[in-house]
């Protein structure tokens, strides 16, 4: 069929009868002619124009088609606690790195740390662009592929995969990376519980859909943990699925059920068995650290105590801690906030605590703006994860509660934990994109 000639200027006529047809733009209305000489019909636009290409993209990218800005609040927050936490790391570290290193390096722990922390810098920003939306479809996926981690240090502890560290096998190596699969977990299941809350919320007070699913679970991640043995991780684990079946409506009997459960459980041990020998020693240790009975150390909860003290109102000084000087195990990593106590007294003790309630009230508030259940379920957990990670390691520092190894957020070294809290918190920048609070 013969192609049908376009006069010459029939375009540029048509476009300015539309136009002084009334278009309030200056531009042609939808009954514009087309290249073909065709007119679009009403309401369609145009494969060509720029608007149909756009409208393209945004569909093939779809999943980072968040818009809205971030919650510059909780940003500055979280950035702040980043800081402080290097700066502190650097200071609690440079003695231990120096004692340790062949070559007498100093930077052997902060160096690594702030690679870890501009990766996982970049990998928020990226996920804060994230539609959280989309982690509905792969909440089962990443469970199977952290209990398969879980199941691998399990069955290749002891080889190069899996070597034995500190009397523990927690790191899983795969070439030049090493992780804990454990603080994977601790995402995992904040994952697929709110995901599994969101879709059953109505059913929530039923033992089917309510506990069942959440029990069994809770028991297979957390009971791989303990195998580890990384009983601390297992105890947040709990905690952090306590407060999400607390969020989404499970009823309070069954909470008195499970305390009633793990009460018995622990009479049992106690009076059938001999595992809370030991455990019985540890726990007077920890009531009296300055006079522990034979065979209980508690050598790092004395260093903690003395270098708090030493701190009184304003500190030492930063970078002046004696007790970082190999007197206190481990000031990097878990008892790091003893070296802010020493050095920077009460004054920085209080500044620590209240940026991680800032964080945590921010979270939350960021969290119940959120337009669905399932932004709120996810927000809470993670924001969950940070308040009761700090507040336990807060209090095993203070000797408050027995010795049980866990990090401080955004202060400890640990490449792992840092990259996966921060990426974590990318997740809560993409809630607060959509949520309705006010930003500042």
């Amino acid at each position: 069929m013969r192609k049908q000639k376009i006069p010459r200027g029939a375009k540029k006529r048509a476009v300015r009868r539309e136009t002084a047809a009334g278009g309030r733009s200056g531009r042609p209305s939808a009954a514009a002619v087309s290249p073909a000489g065709a007119t679009i019909p009403s309401g369609k636009v145009s494969l060509f124009s720029p608007k149909a290409t756009v409208k393209r993209v945004r569909k093939k990218f779809k999943v980072f088609s968040v818009r809205g800005g971030v919650d510059r609040v909780f940003l500055y927050i979280l950035l702040s606690l980043l800081v402080f936490g290097l700066v502190m790391l650097f200071s609690a570290s440079f003695a231990t790195s120096y004692f340790n290193s062949e070559d007498g390096n100093s930077y052997s722990y902060i160096v690594p740390q702030m690679c870890f922390a501009a990766l996982g810098c970049v990998l928020m920003l990226v996920i804060s662009y994230f539609d959280y939306h989309h982690l509905h479809k792969f909440a089962f996926l990443v469970l199977l592929i952290t209990i398969a981690m879980l199941l691998a240090v399990l069955l290749l502890r002891g080889t190069a995969l899996v070597p034995r560290i500190n009397g523990t096998y927690r790191w899983l190596y795969l070439g030049p990376i090493n992780f804990q699969p454990s603080e994977i977990a601790k995402f995992a299941l904040v994952l697929i519980f709110a995901h599994l809350i969101s879709i059953n919320y109505d059913k929530m007070e039923t033992f089917r859909y309510g506990v069942l699913p959440y029990v069994l679970i809770l028991g297979l991640i957390a009971g791989l943990v303990v195998m580890e043995p990384h009983i601390s991780a297992a105890i947040i684990l709990v905690a952090i699925s306590g407060v999400m079946l607390f969020v989404g409506g499970v009823r309070l009997r069954w909470f008195f059920v499970a305390l009633v459960a793990l009460a018995g459980a622990a009479a049992y041990l106690y009076f059938f068995t001999d595992m809370f020998s030991y455990a019985e020693l540890r726990i007077q240790g920890w009531l009296d650290p300055f006079n522990p009975p034979e065979g209980v150390d508690t050598w790092q909860t004395r260093q903690s105590l003395m270098a708090i003290g030493s701190g009184q109102l304003l500190g030492v000084g930063l970078a002046q801690s004696r007790q970082k000087y190999l007197y206190l195990p481990e000031p990097e990593n878990d008892f790091i906030f003893a070296v802010v106590c020493e050095e920077l007294g009460f004054v920085g003790a209080l500044l620590v605590i209240l940026l991680f309630a800032l964080l945590i009230w921010r979270g939350i508030v960021i969290s119940l703006g959120a337009k669905d259940k399932f932004g709120t379920l996810l927000g809470i957990g993670l924001t969950a994860q940070v308040g009761i990670q700090a507040i336990l390691n807060i209090c095993v520092v203070t000797n408050t509660i027995p010795n049980t190894g866990i990090s401080l957020p955004f202060f400890s070294y640990g490449g792992t934990s840092l990259v996966m809290l921060l990426a974590q918190m990318g997740v809560v920048l993409s809630i607060s994109r959509t949520s309705n609070v006010d930003k500042v």
